[in-house]
């Protein structure tokens, strides 16, 4: 009876389904698909199909754009819930009603790519600042400032910028001026300050010239300055930090052409500095995404000859800790001051925080929280002056450090620079109590925001 009543809910979703392909903007098919995605306890599902009925009722006999616009919010419900192939659907919906809305083309390549269909991305995401390159978010309470956000088409990577940038004070007006000529910069909304939110070096030295002359022209103060990112290089870091005392950097090289043979790529690895075994990274990935180790050349040609992108070969460090775990701290820096963030203990070379069981294993999250009450005295006088310089050199509004320490006491990098995640946690669960250091962060960004623009105020506003 159980299995039979299941196969019949499944069979009338199918069918309504069905219908609203044919017609997704029928009152009466959102009406029924709400029935069944209750039926089935669809949280999600049920949001999205409430929400297009009370737009539906509100905006009648609308705009192309307006109905378009119902669509679209079905659609993005189901993103936000990591529904990925519903999103996909009901955007492709809202561009067969409009196929001018910007947004659905922005948001839809997002889900392409996290499909894997990067193709299918591309032309959305191309499509998309074809027809608008300023993306304006105004400020939900009291507005504080407008800040324009320097990005490109695919995004700010790692730059945290609704914990940075938050949507109750700010006006935020993204900007992809990747896409963008010229003329288009003196054409943008009023705007306080500017954030270059474009950390990635790899993604922003393409852009050197066309942002060293929107910085010059803006008459704005801007944060994380340009020419600052450019000097981020992974393969530039052990020259950036050279004359910071106490600092041990891998040496890395960026490998731009695809070796034809095993000996081209021994030689260039000898040649280099570099040596085994070492870990390949492709260059525009941050949290650890398809970096691998590889201990000869033999393992290495095959992944490189198959890469889309140039890659990072860094020379491997064993960095474990005496007592068999390796640790990676994070710092942030916010106007070049630090603050802890994190501290991951994993059994894997490869920490990353969520799989190194910080959660299972209470004395992990000890001596995490240790380091976040007093991370200097954690660190050591020689490790804790030298994260202070290292702050300095990068010289950055927001930044930060993944590291470790040697035996000794150094800081061993593992890398330096503006894609660095911040965000709160959960305010009930385990996690809970790093809010604490964490808010630290954010308030230290707040009163650097607040005192900038004090400073653009008191100048006539970018028109």
């Amino acid at each position: 009876m159980g299995e039979a009543h299941n196969d019949a809910l499944a069979e009338a979703l199918e069918r309504v389904s069905r219908a609203l392909d044919a017609a997704p903007l029928d009152a009466a098919l959102h009406v029924r698909m709400l029935a069944a995605m209750r039926a089935i306890n669809d949280d999600a599902g049920s949001t999205a199909h409430q929400l297009a009925l009370a737009a539906l009722e509100m905006v009648g006999a609308a705009s192309i754009e307006q109905q378009a616009l119902v669509l679209y919010n079905v659609a993005t419900v189901y993103a936000m819930k990591g529904r990925s192939v519903a999103a996909i659907r009901w955007y492709q919906h809202a561009l067969n009603v409009d196929p001018k809305l910007a947004s659905a083309h922005q948001n839809l390549a997002v889900a392409f790519d996290g499909q894997g269909q990067h193709q299918e991305a591309t032309l959305h995401r191309t499509r998309a600042y074809q027809l608008q390159r300023v993306f304006t978010e105004t400020a939900l309470g009291h507005e504080r400032r407008r800040v324009l956000i320097l990005g490109v088409g695919k995004g700010t990577g790692n730059v945290p910028l609704d914990a940075l940038l938050p949507r109750q004070t700010t006006t935020r007006i993204r900007y992809a001026i990747d896409y963008a000529d010229e003329a288009e910069d003196a054409t943008l909304p009023l705007y306080d300050l500017v954030f270059n939110a474009i950390g990635d070096p790899d993604i922003a030295s393409p852009l050197a010239a066309r942002l060293a002359r929107f910085v010059a022209l803006c008459g704005r103060p801007v944060l994380n300055l340009p020419e600052a990112i450019g000097r981020t290089h992974r393969h530039k870091t052990a020259a950036l930090l050279a004359n910071v005392e106490d600092v041990v950097v891998p040496r890395c090289i960026r490998l731009d052409a695809r070796p034809a043979s095993i000996d081209e790529l021994g030689n260039q690895i000898a040649d280099s500095g570099v040596s085994f075994p070492l870990l390949m990274r492709p260059l525009g990935t941050h949290g650890g995404e398809k970096v691998e180790y590889h201990d000869s050349p033999a393992t290495l040609l095959p992944v490189l000859v198959d890469l889309e992108a140039p890659a990072y070969l860094t020379t491997y460090h064993d960095f474990r800790s005496p007592d068999g775990y390796y640790r990676k701290y994070r710092i942030i820096y916010v106007d070049r001051e630090p603050y802890p963030y994190h501290l991951a203990i994993s059994s894997h070379w490869m920490v990353h925080y969520f799989s190194a069981g910080m959660i299972v294993e209470p004395w992990k999250l000890a001596e995490e929280h240790q380091f976040l009450d007093t991370p200097f005295e954690v660190l050591g006088k020689r490790a804790s002056a030298a994260i202070r310089a290292i702050g300095r050199q990068l010289d950055l509004d927001y930044c930060g450090i993944d590291f470790t320490l040697t035996p000794d006491g150094r800081v061993l990098v593992f890398e330096a620079n503006a894609t660095m995640l911040t965000h709160r946690e959960a305010q009930v669960g385990p996690l809970a109590h790093k809010n604490l250091y964490v808010d630290r962060i954010i308030e230290a960004f707040e009163q650097m925001l607040q005192a900038r623009t004090i400073t653009a105020l008191g100048r006539s506003r970018h028109a």
